[in-house]
């Protein structure tokens, strides 16, 4: 019986897939995000079309997932020839310019660009996101209730956490390899000591107040009355 109970569960996760497939679309895809609450950084998005008949015992929300199982996930799902992925960056220059909505919203519609063939209808985490057009369904929590979306949602994480661990090579001083941008106190810390670097978002209230500090380890003499 538990078993039956998780075959429909997993079943499950293709229900929005099958509701757009009844609607005549050939190709569904699956869009998520990552990135968008650290102070350094890009925002990634991926966008995922499935094969017809996918199913994976392991898939689901990125964010429930170790680091390891992501990394395994995500050489299984880029390793099938079947599966249409793409992946866009929106770096922190055009965070700051833009804002970090606008920045999600204009990665993830690059993303979908991106795929080899353009997809009939897009499921999207989240609101609805108005670059995507109106052939597209918001699922409020759609990384755990959708395959497209979940696969999305692992290779946008992955992708990015890769780059923030080579990103740390070149800015060592701020740890963005254990905490890939995100404002933990040890970040925090490195930012009031260090001042920001050109990867972090100046928009954003922490970075703003470093940048705005007198520059470390300057002392200045008082003047002589």
């Amino acid at each position: 019986m538990r078993r039956n109970i998780r075959a429909t569960v997993r079943a499950d996760l293709l229900r929005y897939e099958r509701e757009a497939w009844a609607r005549g679309a050939r190709r569904v895809c699956g869009i998520d995000e990552v990135g968008r609450g650290p102070l350094a950084g890009p925002v990634v998005a991926a966008a995922v079309v499935l094969p017809e008949g996918f199913e994976h015992s392991r898939l689901t929300d990125s964010k429930k997932l170790t680091p390891r199982q992501r990394e395994k996930i995500h050489e299984e799902l880029v390793a099938l020839q079947t599966l249409q992925w793409s992946v866009a960056f929106v770096d922190a220059r055009e965070i700051d310019r833009v804002n970090i909505l606008r920045a999600t919203w204009k990665a993830m519609a690059a993303a979908r660009a991106g795929l080899r063939d353009p997809p009939d209808w897009t499921l999207v985490d989240g609101l609805r996101v108005p670059p995507l057009g109106e052939c597209q369904t918001a699922i409020v929590g759609g990384d755990a209730l959708s395959f497209s979306i979940a696969a999305a949602s692992v290779i946008a994480k992955v992708t990015r956490d890769r780059y923030m661990t080579e990103l740390d090579k070149q800015h060592p001083r701020y740890g963005f390899t254990r905490h890939k941008g995100y404002g933990t106190t040890a970040h925090l810390q490195a930012l009031l000591q260090f001042g920001p670097c050109p990867e972090h978002r100046r928009s954003f209230a922490p970075v703003h107040r470093a940048a705005s500090r007198r520059t470390p380890g300057i002392v200045r003499s008082k003047p002589t009355l």
